[in-house]
Protein backbone atom coordinates (compact mmCIF):
# COMPACT_ATOMS: atom_id res chain seq x y z
CA UNK A 1 0.00 0.00 0.00
CA UNK A 2 1.52 3.18 -0.94
CA UNK A 3 -0.48 6.20 1.51
CA UNK A 4 -3.33 7.72 0.88
CA UNK A 5 -4.76 9.89 -1.45
CA UNK A 6 -4.26 13.90 -1.00
CA UNK A 7 -7.51 15.30 0.65
CA UNK A 8 -6.72 19.20 -0.97
CA UNK A 9 -8.00 20.25 -3.02
CA UNK A 10 -11.46 18.68 -3.12
CA UNK A 11 -12.95 17.69 -6.16
CA UNK A 12 -15.90 19.39 -7.60
CA UNK A 13 -17.44 16.08 -9.01
CA UNK A 14 -17.82 12.62 -7.02
CA UNK A 15 -19.50 9.14 -8.78
CA UNK A 16 -19.40 6.77 -7.03
CA UNK A 17 -20.51 3.33 -8.32
CA UNK A 18 -21.35 -0.19 -7.84
CA UNK A 19 -19.21 -3.24 -10.28
CA UNK A 20 -20.32 -6.93 -9.88
CA UNK A 21 -20.29 -8.96 -12.55
CA UNK A 22 -23.06 -11.57 -13.32
CA UNK A 23 -23.41 -14.17 -16.05
CA UNK A 24 -26.99 -13.92 -17.34
CA UNK A 25 -27.69 -17.47 -19.85
CA UNK A 26 -31.67 -16.97 -21.67
CA UNK A 27 -32.52 -20.43 -22.81
CA UNK A 28 -34.92 -20.64 -25.99
CA UNK A 29 -37.61 -21.37 -23.31
CA UNK A 30 -37.19 -17.99 -22.06
CA UNK A 31 -35.77 -19.53 -18.30
CA UNK A 32 -33.35 -17.26 -17.40
CA UNK A 33 -30.12 -18.10 -15.17
CA UNK A 34 -27.47 -15.77 -13.18
CA UNK A 35 -24.45 -16.15 -11.79
CA UNK A 36 -22.07 -13.61 -10.16
CA UNK A 37 -18.53 -14.84 -11.13
CA UNK A 38 -16.41 -12.52 -8.32
CA UNK A 39 -17.00 -10.18 -5.60
CA UNK A 40 -18.63 -7.03 -5.62
CA UNK A 41 -15.98 -4.24 -5.72
CA UNK A 42 -17.00 -0.17 -5.39
CA UNK A 43 -15.92 2.15 -8.04
CA UNK A 44 -14.77 6.07 -7.53
CA UNK A 45 -14.53 8.57 -10.38
CA UNK A 46 -13.30 12.30 -9.33
CA UNK A 47 -13.81 14.99 -11.55
CA UNK A 48 -11.54 18.35 -10.23
CA UNK A 49 -11.85 21.56 -11.16
CA UNK A 50 -9.52 23.69 -12.88
CA UNK A 51 -6.48 24.45 -10.48
CA UNK A 52 -3.74 25.72 -10.34
CA UNK A 53 0.01 23.57 -10.59
CA UNK A 54 0.69 24.43 -7.21
CA UNK A 55 -2.60 22.61 -6.18
CA UNK A 56 -2.42 20.13 -8.66
CA UNK A 57 1.59 19.30 -7.75
CA UNK A 58 0.66 17.13 -4.93
CA UNK A 59 -1.95 14.78 -6.84
CA UNK A 60 0.12 14.30 -9.76
CA UNK A 61 3.59 13.69 -7.50
CA UNK A 62 1.39 10.78 -5.61
CA UNK A 63 -0.39 8.83 -8.54
CA UNK A 64 3.30 8.54 -9.92
CA UNK A 65 4.19 6.94 -6.85
CA UNK A 66 1.10 4.56 -7.59
CA UNK A 67 3.36 3.36 -10.87
CA UNK A 68 -0.52 3.07 -12.66
CA UNK A 69 -2.31 -0.13 -11.14
CA UNK A 70 0.59 -1.80 -9.21
CA UNK A 71 0.22 -0.40 -5.72
CA UNK A 72 -2.82 0.19 -3.78
CA UNK A 73 -3.49 3.07 -1.71
CA UNK A 74 -6.49 4.59 0.68
CA UNK A 75 -9.00 7.26 -0.40
CA UNK A 76 -11.69 9.18 1.71
CA UNK A 77 -14.43 10.17 -0.69
CA UNK A 78 -16.04 13.67 -0.24
CA UNK A 79 -19.39 13.20 1.50
CA UNK A 80 -20.99 10.18 1.48
CA UNK A 81 -17.84 9.00 3.79
CA UNK A 82 -19.70 10.19 6.61
CA UNK A 83 -22.82 8.17 8.16
CA UNK A 84 -26.59 9.80 7.95
CA UNK A 85 -27.64 8.18 11.29
CA UNK A 86 -26.92 9.36 14.75
CA UNK A 87 -23.96 7.01 15.24
CA UNK A 88 -21.76 8.20 18.03
CA UNK A 89 -20.50 5.57 19.89
CA UNK A 90 -18.20 2.52 19.08
CA UNK A 91 -20.26 -0.48 17.66
CA UNK A 92 -19.19 -3.61 17.08
CA UNK A 93 -20.41 -7.16 16.20
CA UNK A 94 -22.13 -9.02 18.96
CA UNK A 95 -21.52 -11.91 18.00
CA UNK A 96 -18.85 -14.17 15.25
CA UNK A 97 -20.48 -13.53 11.93
CA UNK A 98 -19.18 -16.00 8.99
CA UNK A 99 -18.20 -15.31 5.76
CA UNK A 100 -21.10 -14.83 3.28
CA UNK A 101 -23.92 -13.41 5.48
CA UNK A 102 -25.44 -9.87 4.79
CA UNK A 103 -26.95 -9.59 8.14
CA UNK A 104 -25.28 -9.60 11.73
CA UNK A 105 -26.33 -8.24 15.19
CA UNK A 106 -24.43 -4.84 16.37
CA UNK A 107 -24.07 -3.97 19.80
CA UNK A 108 -22.99 -0.84 21.97
CA UNK A 109 -25.40 1.73 20.19
CA UNK A 110 -27.28 4.17 21.87
CA UNK A 111 -30.47 2.39 24.05
CA UNK A 112 -33.94 2.29 22.13
CA UNK A 113 -32.65 5.15 19.27
CA UNK A 114 -34.13 4.78 15.18
CA UNK A 115 -31.59 5.57 12.50
CA UNK A 116 -27.89 4.66 14.00
CA UNK A 117 -27.26 3.63 10.62
CA UNK A 118 -29.31 5.00 7.64
CA UNK A 119 -29.81 3.18 4.67
CA UNK A 120 -26.94 3.80 1.87
CA UNK A 121 -24.36 4.52 4.68
CA UNK A 122 -21.10 3.16 3.57
CA UNK A 123 -18.96 1.22 6.47
CA UNK A 124 -16.08 -1.24 7.07
CA UNK A 125 -15.18 -3.69 9.96
CA UNK A 126 -11.77 -2.98 11.51
CA UNK A 127 -9.16 -4.97 10.27
CA UNK A 128 -10.85 -5.52 7.14
CA UNK A 129 -10.42 -3.51 3.80
CA UNK A 130 -13.83 -4.21 2.13
CA UNK A 131 -15.99 -1.62 2.54
CA UNK A 132 -20.01 -2.56 2.87
CA UNK A 133 -22.75 -0.77 2.28
CA UNK A 134 -26.18 -0.59 4.94
CA UNK A 135 -28.92 -1.52 3.06
CA UNK A 136 -31.82 -1.21 6.11
CA UNK A 137 -31.68 1.39 8.71
CA UNK A 138 -30.41 0.15 11.77
CA UNK A 139 -32.02 0.76 14.97
CA UNK A 140 -30.82 -0.29 18.11
CA UNK A 141 -33.44 -1.35 21.04
CA UNK A 142 -33.36 -1.37 24.47
CA UNK A 143 -30.05 -2.94 25.08
CA UNK A 144 -28.28 -0.78 22.64
CA UNK A 145 -28.34 -4.25 19.93
CA UNK A 146 -30.50 -4.35 16.77
CA UNK A 147 -29.54 -6.49 13.35
CA UNK A 148 -27.48 -4.56 10.36
CA UNK A 149 -28.22 -5.35 7.12
CA UNK A 150 -25.67 -4.98 4.28
CA UNK A 151 -24.08 -5.39 0.99
CA UNK A 152 -22.57 -7.11 -0.80
CA UNK A 153 -21.91 -10.56 1.56
CA UNK A 154 -19.35 -10.46 3.73
CA UNK A 155 -15.96 -11.41 2.35
CA UNK A 156 -14.30 -12.89 5.28
CA UNK A 157 -15.34 -14.57 8.75
CA UNK A 158 -15.52 -11.64 11.85
CA UNK A 159 -14.91 -12.48 15.30
CA UNK A 160 -16.90 -11.17 18.08
CA UNK A 161 -17.05 -7.74 18.56
CA UNK A 162 -15.74 -6.19 15.76
CA UNK A 163 -15.87 -2.27 16.00
CA UNK A 164 -17.51 -0.84 12.76
CA UNK A 165 -15.60 2.01 11.00
CA UNK A 166 -18.43 4.84 9.86
CA UNK A 167 -17.39 8.48 9.39
CA UNK A 168 -14.25 9.18 7.58
CA UNK A 169 -14.56 5.27 5.83
CA UNK A 170 -11.46 5.22 3.82
CA UNK A 171 -11.64 2.88 0.30
CA UNK A 172 -9.00 0.82 -0.50
CA UNK A 173 -8.36 0.99 -3.75
CA UNK A 174 -6.12 1.26 -7.27
CA UNK A 175 -6.10 3.30 -10.29
CA UNK A 176 -8.45 1.83 -13.13
CA UNK A 177 -6.14 2.90 -15.89
CA UNK A 178 -2.29 2.70 -16.52
CA UNK A 179 -2.54 5.76 -18.65
CA UNK A 180 -2.95 8.70 -16.78
CA UNK A 181 -3.21 12.18 -18.54
CA UNK A 182 -4.56 16.00 -17.31
CA UNK A 183 -4.69 18.72 -19.36
CA UNK A 184 -3.44 22.26 -19.27
CA UNK A 185 -6.23 24.94 -20.20
CA UNK A 186 -7.01 28.50 -20.17
CA UNK A 187 -4.67 30.53 -17.93
CA UNK A 188 -2.27 27.18 -17.15
CA UNK A 189 -5.09 25.61 -15.09
CA UNK A 190 -5.03 21.96 -14.87
CA UNK A 191 -7.92 19.93 -15.59
CA UNK A 192 -7.63 16.55 -13.97
CA UNK A 193 -10.51 13.34 -13.65
CA UNK A 194 -9.28 9.52 -11.85
CA UNK A 195 -10.99 6.69 -12.10
CA UNK A 196 -10.17 4.04 -9.06
CA UNK A 197 -11.71 0.76 -8.27
CA UNK A 198 -11.54 -0.87 -5.21
CA UNK A 199 -9.10 -3.73 -4.01
CA UNK A 200 -10.12 -6.86 -2.94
Amino acid sequence: MAGQFPTSPVASDAEIGSEQKTIVSVTTSGRVQTRQIDGQKFTINLDYAPMTRANFAPIKAFLMKQRSRLNTFTIIPPVVSNAQGVASTVISTNASVSAGATTCTIDGMTLSTNGILKAGDYFRFSGQDKVYMCVEDLDADGTGSGTLTFEPPLRSDLANDVALVYDNVDFTVRLKNDIQEYKIVTNDLYRYQIDLIENL
